[in-house]
């Protein structure tokens, strides 16, 4: 197996890259990079974009020792392929349906380099990275959330993402599942805490950041977290029984405000009678760049590329 390869987490709004070296099984120090993207821009835009990040981290390195560059990228997204559909309802990256990400990217790259690109969901990405080199390195079986515009989930026992199985729901996906006559996903991101604070206070906040900021001060700020926390506890409980994971692993945006909801959450656990170690992810953002550089590990590639379709 050849030395490195690049790791890359497509956000909603940028582009972010690391070279990881598997023989110091760690990301090469200096190699961190992210890069502010236009999801309305045209195709072209966007993948010069990348392209250009990308290119700057296959710099760093030898090339001959280079396995490849790894994409944590949300969906809805072709996997097994390289192509993008991203619809008006995701509102991003909608220039790229249809388009083969993966031969555009090459095109741009310049196919003398031989490049070889693969993709795996960015919950799940973070999900593996946790698994390999994170928080649930130590467990067998984890589920990993990621709670910020929207709600990330992986199933994962062994190192290996679970995603067709009759303990977890299909794809792994938990965002699309009911929750308070709604999909979890409205119940379980920024978009809840603006709408929950402004019902309360009659403010209407940017995000979840700034009604975290308030909750010192304000009750009504601490309320809402402490909504959320119960009702995190409620949704995860089931799932978590079902799979009988070891640890919950929460990560996102949302994560960095856990001890005004955390305590909520392991009460609502418990009155359920779900017991479940909780971890806040120490990785962040570096998890799914991590988990992405997974794929060019032989062993775990080869039991982790028939599901890709399946994602």
């Amino acid at each position: 197996m050849k030395r490195f390869a690049v790791g890359t987490d497509i956000g909603g709004s940028h582009i972010s890259t690391a070279v990881f070296d598997f023989e110091r099984n760690s990301v090469l120090k200096g190699s961190f990079a992210s890069q502010k993207v236009n999801n309305q821009g045209t195709a072209e835009e966007i993948l010069s974009n990348w392209a250009t990040t990308l290119s700057k981290a296959i710099t760093l390195i030898d090339r001959r020792q280079l396995a490849g560059i790894g994409f944590a990228v949300p969906g809805p997204f072709d996997y097994a392929s390289g192509i993008a559909w991203f619809t008006s309802d995701v509102a991003k990256y909608q220039s790229l349906y249809g388009i083969n990400v993966s031969e555009r990217i090459r095109d741009l790259l310049g196919r003398q380099m031989g490049l070889e690109l693969r993709f795996l969901n960015d919950a799940i990405a973070f999900g593996v990275g946790e698994a390999w080199m994170g928080k649930a390195a130590r467990v067998g079986r984890s589920i990993s959330v990621t709670v910020g515009t929207g709600l990330g989930s992986a199933f994962v026992e062994q190192g290996i993402p679970v995603v067709e199985r009759e303990d977890v729901p299909p794809k792994g996906y938990i965002w699309n599942l009911p929750f308070n006559n709604d999909l979890a996903d409205a119940s379980f991101s920024t978009r809840w805490f603006i709408k929950r604070y402004a019902e309360k206070s009659g403010n209407m906040l940017a995000g979840a950041k700034q009604v975290a900021e308030r909750a010192a001060t304000d009750s009504l700020a601490r309320d809402v977290f402490l909504e959320f926390g119960r009702n995190l506890g409620l949704f995860l409980s089931p799932l978590i029984q079902k799979f009988r994971a070891e640890l919950l692993v929460i990560g996102g945006n949302v994560s960095a405000a856990y001890d005004l909801f955390g305590t909520a959450l392991e009460e609502s656990l418990r009155k359920q009678q779900t017991r479940v170690a909780i971890e806040v992810s120490a990785l962040k953002e570096d998890a799914a760049l991590i988990g992405s550089t997974r794929l060019f590990q032989d062993q775990f590639w080869r039991r982790v590329k028939p599901l890709l379709a399946k994602m």
